[in-house]
């Protein structure tokens, strides 16, 4: 064979894969959530057997969700926030931040959590890049990061824009490794590790840095191209599970090299007419992993979709087929 024709055939070889689509979830059910009366659902955790979520316009609670009835029930936890540490954002987001938490509410603008198997919960602030641990009993405190985390993750390109910082965190069972979701423009993943009281990191922070556009699925209400976001992290037996937002997928990836194993798709779900909204890009901004499946929350900013719906909505999709575990 010649070196031309092997690389033909190579070349060849690649093709199903490029063209390749990420397999479609099921959906199992979807859930209006009444008790949030400020909306705007931005991260789910399981927790101890119960399902928890949280609103980036709320900054003194997250809410428990009784799931007894079709429609669930959102149960709020209240506690008390100490004031936010410094963090090393520039001084024009931090300001950006402030004026958009007077105006709108949701100062912290907490933007996911995640729960270690003592049953903390972990909520990250968009507005300050930064981690409060909310624990079953006593006050939420702010995890001691290093201000090296930032620095570093912003000399790779993550952390530049407003409203476009840390949108998602995950944090290992024994509570001592948590990884957080940059958004976009640059998107990215940073590892941390527990020393102590501190936390910091075990050779480089940051285990992603990308930039670039994507067209939304077929049949979606986006015709533009669209920024590479991830909206959430969960972490699941050991993998990182990004919600990748504008290509309404999940995936999961490598915790140490970030790099993606496989990825499945929830865009037939969206695509249902009265499901769309009318919404420049996606909404999905919430997700939990367990062995039967994914829940994925919409944060909705308070408008309706084509139903009429205008509360937040949870989606139930069953696990792919061989479980989460399996290649697609």
């Amino acid at each position: 064979m010649t070196p031309w024709v092997a690389l033909l055939c190579a070349l060849l070889a690649l093709v199903p894969l490029a063209r390749a689509e990420p397999l479609e979830l099921e959906l199992v059910a979807e859930h209006p959530i009444d008790g949030m009366p400020s909306g705007n659902l931005s991260g789910l955790a399981l927790c101890g057997g119960q399902l928890w979520g949280e609103s980036d316009r709320d900054d003194d609670r997250i809410y428990r969700f009784d799931r007894t009835h079709a429609v669930w029930q959102a149960e709020p936890r209240r506690f008390e926030v100490p004031e936010p540490p410094s963090s090393g954002l520039a001084w024009n987001i931090r300001l950006a931040a402030w004026a958009a938490g007077f105006v709108r509410g949701g100062a912290h603008d907490f933007e996911g959590i995640s729960c270690d198997q003592a049953e903390n919960a972990y909520l990250v602030s968009e507005a300050h890049a930064a981690v409060l641990q909310v624990p079953p009993s006593g006050p939420a405190r702010w995890l001691a990061i290093d201000p090296q985390v930032v620095q570093q993750a912003r000399h790779a390109g993550l952390l530049q824009n407003f409203n476009a910082i840390f949108e998602g965190l995950a944090v290992a069972p024994g509570g001592d490794r948590l990884w957080l979701a940059a958004e976009r423009e640059r998107r990215g993943l940073v590892g941390l590790v527990r020393h102590g009281e501190r936390w910091g990191c075990d050779g480089p922070c940051v285990l992603l840095s990308e930039d670039g556009e994507q067209l939304a699925p077929t049949g979606l209400a986006q015709r533009f191209p669209l920024h590479l976001d991830f909206s959430d992290l969960a972490l699941y037996r050991g993998k990182l599970f990004t919600l990748e937002r504008n290509a309404y997928r999940i995936c999961r990836r490598d915790t140490t090299s970030s790099d993606v194993e496989a990825c499945w798709s929830f865009a037939a779900t969206a695509r249902v007419p009265a499901r769309q909204y009318h919404q420049p890009y996606g909404l999905t901004e919430a997700l939990a992993v367990d062995a039967e499946g994914a829940w994925v929350g919409t944060d909705n900013n308070e408008q309706p979709r084509n139903d009429g719906e205008q509360r937040p909505v949870v989606w139930r999709f069953a696990a792919p087929p061989g479980g989460w575990m399996a290649s697609p």
